[in-house]
């Protein structure tokens, strides 16, 4: 099974891994989109995977 269905939800520090970029572009990227997060645990935000495609655009990678 893939990443991507193991895994429904993802930090911005996660993404950011995955697409090869700094954590501080993706953030940059979510804002910029306004983006909201699929769930909060704390202070974390996660973001549904659905979402990265539309990051990876908007970051042209």
């Amino acid at each position: 099974m893939s990443d991507i269905q193991e895994n429904p939800v993802s930090t911005a520090t996660n993404i950011a891994k995955e697409l090869g970029v700094s954590d501080a572009r993706v953030k940059k990227a979510i804002k910029e989109l306004g983006l909201e997060p699929a769930a909060k645990k704390g202070v974390c935000c996660y973001y549904a995977r659905e979402e990265i495609g539309k990051i990876k655009e908007k970051l042209g990678v």
